[in-house]
């Protein structure tokens, strides 16, 4: 099942630039169309535009393979290899609901097009619908009964779908959380710090509470930076440190921005331990004059996501009022499951210690509200003010909504705590959903969520009196990109050559800049 543009890994590939949603131009209506009315010369120049894609494939130029496969496949709609290996091009920018619709009109074209199968299975498999994948592989089966790769995917695949559906029903009968059991395993005497530990000392009061420090913070990350680790006791400590401030968050966060104080909102860090301090050492630690907003997707993919997420919730637990973090799509138990979340709190600390993180994710809020306290300077001219006159933006993972009239007590009442984000709603419509150019709402290019245009947002705003979005979720070419209407996509100011979606600042008083202007 090899191509020049193949491989039969259904491994995710790591993040790349992202093409906009209005990128995938519309190709001629297949069941007007017969092989008469594909000129020689027409499939002569797709043949052409298909080379060049492939060589852009080979060279990992994604965005331009996509660009040329959808140039050859106006030429040519009726080749089901041009819509095959343009399903292929989407799964490696992640665009995987745009790469389900390709490869589903290749089958269209040719219903015993093994590799069309896999290229669906694997979009399937990447936005959690292994039924539908374990049918693409039985089929795949049939046309290729020796082909032992897609056997063991759909062995796999059936492993995972029983695992998924053993959990529902375990969650299902249990009565406590797994914050509950955590208390009573240390209660018990069952989580005690081994005696020959020589690492950084978690402070405890006069009766023998834990508690945390700035200095223990920061021995610890040192600690982390030298490749070692702390005990599993220090980890569920600080976790159910930032437990205890996270219940008391709605799930829209109201931060107010006094005078004199700053905001660095950090998006998408997925693991990356030492880009993380990097970023910290660019804005600064939380303190009484500045807070800090982490917007989501914190673990998965990367190698070291347990350093990056005790690290964060060690500050919440230490600044609960100046360490934010808001949740993102991978804070969830199917994308730890895929992405490596929780194959490595396995290893390093256990099944329990996953358990903890997994229902810590649910208790992060799903946006967070940053507001000034003072009416803006200067012209207000075409800048959307909060009732009161102020400036306010909606800093979220994801984005906006499938409908109108959703409000900000709308997503403040949703009842998150013990929740997965689920395929459809509210939850999972502010971790998943992207921006579009075009106007009005389109399909998911992930397969998750909507995509909205910059009118969608116009409204909202309006409606709601924020003066604009700021979100991550995403790779976008360059450092900032103001449409949909003051909607970040990318870090601003990111000095990292890598992973530049990570960092906007916002270095003035609120109410004196427009952020991301």
């Amino acid at each position: 099942m090899a191509s020049t543009s193949d491989s039969a890994s259904s491994q995710p590939s790591s993040p790349t630039a992202s093409t906009p949603a209005s990128s995938q131009p519309p190709s001629p209506t297949l069941s007007k169309l017969s092989i008469q009315d594909v000129s020689e010369e027409a499939r002569a120049e797709a043949a052409k535009l298909k080379a060049e894609a492939n060589k852009a494939f080979v060279s990992h130029d994604f965005n331009r393979a996509a660009d040329l496969y959808s140039q050859a496949i106006e030429k040519n709609p009726l080749d089901p290899t041009l819509w095959c290996n343009r399903a292929y091009t989407r799964i490696k920018l992640e665009e995987h609901g745009y790469g389900l619709a390709d490869a589903t009109t290749a089958i269209e074209l040719d219903p015993k097009y093994a590799k069309a199968y896999y290229r669906r299975a694997t979009c399937y498999l990447q936005t959690l619908k292994y039924k539908q994948a374990i049918a693409d592989f039985k089929k795949l089966l049939t046309l290729e009964p020796q082909n032992q790769l897609v056997r063991m995917q759909l062995d796999s695949t059936q492993k995972i779908l029983r695992k998924v559906e053993f959990e529902k029903a375990i969650e299902m009968e249990e009565e406590k959380s797994p914050v509950e059991r955590c208390f009573e395993i240390i209660a018990e005497g069952g989580c005690e710090v081994d005696k020959t530990y020589a690492g950084p000392v978690l402070p405890q009061t006069d009766d023998g509470k834990y508690t945390i420090t700035a200095e223990y913070v920061r021995d610890m990350i040192q600690w982390f930076k030298d490749g070692k680790t702390i005990p599993r006791r220090y980890v569920w400590e600080i976790v159910l440190g930032a437990h205890s401030h996270f219940v008391q968050e709605e799930s829209l966060v109201n931060v107010d921005i006094e005078d004199g104080m700053t905001i660095d909102v950090i998006g998408d860090v997925h693991g990356q331990y030492y880009d993380y301090l990097h970023l910290l050492s660019l804005t600064g630690e939380p303190n009484e004059n500045h807070a800090l907003l982490m917007n989501g997707d914190l673990v998965d993919r990367g190698s070291w996501s347990i350093e990056v997420i005790i690290t964060a919730l060690a500050f919440k637990w230490l600044y609960p009022r100046r360490m934010y973090i808001n949740r993102g799509n991978h804070e969830s138990k199917e994308m730890n499951r895929t992405y490596g979340f929780e194959g490595e709190a396995k290893h390093k600390f256990g099944e329990q210690t996953y358990k903890l993180f997994a229902y810590i994710f649910t208790e992060m809020p799903l946006a967070t509200l940053v507001s000034a306290t003072k009416p803006p300077v200067g012209s207000t001219k075409n800048v959307i003010l909060s009732p009161e006159g102020r400036k306010r933006y909606f800093v979220v993972h994801g984005g906006l909504f499938s409908k109108d009239g959703v409000t900000l007590d709308d997503v403040r009442q949703i009842k998150r705590i013990g929740q997965q984000p689920g395929q459809e709603g509210l939850m999972c419509e502010l971790l998943w959903t992207d921006p579009q150019e075009l106007p009005g709402r389109g399909p998911s290019k992930r397969g998750v969520g909507i995509a909205f245009g910059p009118d969608v947002t116009k409204r909202w705003c309006e409606a709601n009196g924020v003066t604009g979005v700021i979100r991550s979720h995403e790779v976008r070419q360059g450092e900032f990109q103001p449409a949909p209407r003051s909607l970040l996509n990318t870090p601003r100011r990111c000095r990292l050559p890598i992973n530049r979606r990570l960092f906007d600042r916002a270095r003035r008083p609120l109410h004196d800049r427009v952020l991301g202007a």
